[in-house]
């Protein structure tokens, strides 16, 4: 019966999202479940629409589960996505049992702008809501960045600085070939870029 719900849910979004680009099946599984998108548009400040990418991916036991839910824009900052998935989800917790995700939609479009009032308070420290084959759980994530003829090291130190900021990440930057230089990347949130080091050959 539940299978049957998702189905006459997901022809129902179909319908609805029926504008070019508005609607995309990514997966479809038995055993992991539906994965979909669905490009939207929300107002936010300044009365100005933003264009939202909304992923959602529907389990087996769906609706009787929440949905994993996963939020981008090109208009909003990492932190914000956070924050507007995790609204999302306190917002899912209240139509657990039925199916729940044309009310979300409906519900970010009417809300997103006040949600972008409040400060940001997205943790960053919930796993990742795809299917289990790509989730990546609370580990170290290893990251190498390679910049090649650093002239305006400032500048680009700066850079780099916003990027581990805006992405919520720690770690350290090394500069390879000159002794004992390295600057520490220090943000906000709980995740680890592992520290590593290549020796010059």
């Amino acid at each position: 019966m539940a299978a049957e719900s998702v189905r006459e849910e997901l022809s129902a979004l179909a319908a609805i999202f029926c504008g070019p680009h508005e609607w995309e099946v990514l997966s479809r599984s038995e055993t992991d479940g539906t994965v979909f998108r669905i490009h939207t548009k929300a107002e936010g400040l300044m009365d100005v629409d933003i264009p939202l990418e909304l992923v959602f991916h529907l389990p087996v036991n769906y609706p009787l589960c929440l949905p994993g839910i996963s939020v981008n824009s090109e208009y909003l900052t990492r932190a914000q996505c956070v924050t507007v998935k995790e609204k999302l989800r306190e917002q899912a917790e209240n139509l657990l049992s039925e199916p729940m995700v044309h009310e979300l939609v409906l519900w970010i479009q009417q809300n997103l702008r006040y949600i972008l009032k409040q400060p940001e308070t997205g943790s960053g420290s919930e796993k990742c809501t795809f299917p289990t084959s790509t989730t990546v759980d609370d580990g170290l994530w290893i990251t190498l960045l390679h910049l090649d003829h650093m002239r305006a090291k400032t500048k680009y130190v700066k850079t780099v600085e916003k990027w581990a900021s805006d992405l919520r990440l720690t770690g350290r930057l090394m500069f390879m070939g000159v002794p004992d230089s390295s600057e520490n990347l220090q943000s906000r949130c709980g995740l680890k870029w592992k520290e590593m080091q290549r020796k010059n050959d």
